[in-house]
């Protein structure tokens, strides 16, 4: 296995996963960011997450480039950060039980959470797996 093609692979899709969720959530009305799952999010969550993968890719992108272990070992600061953010973005799907809550939307993309699933929770994934290369000098 090439340590270096799975590396760009999986940062490629982490490059994906940021601008999906900046496209999907990222509207300009509050009700469009609101318009999906079951709980309503704050568009500040957005902003942190568009804004903390931005610069983690071109970091990790930098350290991938370079071999610089520091600079992979900020990106993977960044890498957790937009991790936490994803999972608390995808929280929003969680059933309210609520006597206000609202019905379930469905989603412009989708019937659901599944993309979003597959996003945040691949890219917990792929986190880890940055982990190990940092860790194990394998940049």
């Amino acid at each position: 296995m090439e340590w270096a093609n799975v590396t760009w692979f999986l940062t490629a899709l982490g490059a994906v996963v940021v601008l999906l969720t900046h496209v999907r959530l990222g509207g300009d009305k509050a009700e469009t960011r609101r318009a999906s799952g079951v709980a309503s999010f704050s568009g500040a969550l957005v902003r942190i997450h568009t804004t903390v993968g931005f610069v983690t890719l071109v970091a990790w992108v930098v350290a991938l480039v370079t071999g610089r272990r520091e600079v992979a070992l900020g990106a993977l600061v960044g890498w957790w950060v937009l991790s936490v953010v994803g999972l608390l973005l995808l929280a929003r799907w969680l059933p309210s039980a609520s006597k206000h809550a609202k019905d379930k939307a469905t989603d412009a993309w989708g019937s659901g959470a599944g993309l979003s699933l597959l996003g945040h929770v691949g890219m917990v994934v792929g986190v880890v797996y940055f982990t190990y290369v940092a860790f194990t000098d394998r940049l």
